[in-house]
């Protein structure tokens, strides 16, 4: 398969998360003038790779076992690809195509006959963190998020101290939210399309159930998805039964969270509420007994049965009463 960072022209940085900065090759292409301030990033793994430039907003990205997108290829020939070694990646992906990749293609097809589509966004002014944003790494780190996910920060000179979290769905970003560190209100400023949830790209094909949280930091912490708020939405039920997965709701253990549970029943879908000491979210029960330990619980206190779940959540609300 293609190195592809090997091409990369000049000079580069790479945060500990594995983003590489560059000048962006792409924007002289797309109306902006020449990148001189490294805004171009690349992902790369062994099964492909993601490309996002902050000054003109050019994307792309490639997944082994799928075919060069058009995009993809024009971003290649922008790294000065050789023509041929473009179309040996793309005809060595292709016998790399699984059963999990025909399995993501269909659920791909699906979103689209149901009209499931979110607009691409731009995030302005920021850039990616590294271990050099000291307090917005320390905040990141006692959070347990998994730094290898493009977290980011605001670049303009004395802005409010905050994580900047994208949001992306089909590996295209299409909103964010920012978290500010201090107390003040507002601490979360969020921007996403009527019907998103965040998790989405986190999903793998092969894998059989999904958990969905109410928080982001929650879904980081598991590779679940994110509610953002304490119901399901009509649009956001369409999208995540269009995963193909057993579904199952973890809410938050206080009153507003007990309201997610009422929707989880009306749709329903498995509720989980573990016994936790000392932990109103998913979150809080990996930062005390770590990520396995708490995916075991979770599916330990899975339930379908109605009766079984009005009973739990009646012991939660005598609980925080």
């Amino acid at each position: 398969m293609l190195d592809i960072v090997q091409y990369i022209p000049g000079k580069r940085k790479q945060a500990s998360s594995g983003w590489i900065s560059f000048n962006g090759p792409c924007c002289t292409h797309n109306g902006e003038s020449m990148d001189k301030r490294q805004r171009g990033g690349l992902l790369s793994s062994p099964d492909g790779w993601s490309y996002h430039c902050f000054n003109c907003n050019f994307t792309a990205s490639f997944i082994l076992g799928r075919n060069l997108s058009f995009k993809a290829r024009k971003f290649l020939t922008w790294l000065n690809v050789p023509q041929e070694e473009i179309e040996r990646v793309n005809l060595e992906s292709l016998k790399h195509r699984s059963i999990a990749g025909l399995l993501d293609d269909r659920q791909r097809t699906a979103a689209a006959i149901q009209g499931i589509h979110f607009e691409e966004c731009d995030i302005g002014g920021a850039e990616f963190v590294t271990a050099h944003h000291t307090e917005v790494w320390k905040y990141l780190r006692r959070r347990l998020a998994p730094l290898d996910y493009p977290f980011m920060v605001s670049a303009t000179p004395f802005a409010r101290a905050g994580v900047i979290i994208p949001f992306t769905y089909d590996n295209t970003v299409v909103g964010c939210t920012t978290r500010f560190l201090d107390d003040r209100n507002p601490r979360w400023v969020n921007d996403f399309q009527p019907g998103y949830v965040f998790g989405t790209d986190l999903q793998h094909a092969d894998w059989q159930h999904v958990i969905v949280t109410e928080g982001i930091f929650d879904a980081l912490c598991i590779s679940g998805l994110a509610l953002m708020h304490n119901t399901v939405s009509d649009a956001q039920a369409r999208l995540i039964r269009n995963l193909g997965k057993e579904i199952t709701v973890v809410p938050d253990q206080d009153r507003a969270g007990m309201e997610l549970v009422d929707r989880a029943i009306e749709l329903g879908w498995a509720v989980s509420m573990p016994h936790w000491e000392d932990c109103k979210d998913v979150n809080d029960a990996v930062i005390k007994y770590g990520k396995l330990a708490t995916l075991l619980t979770i599916m330990q206190s899975r339930e379908t049965s109605k009766i079984k779940i009005e009973l739990r959540k009646r012991q939660i609300v005598k609980k925080i009463s």
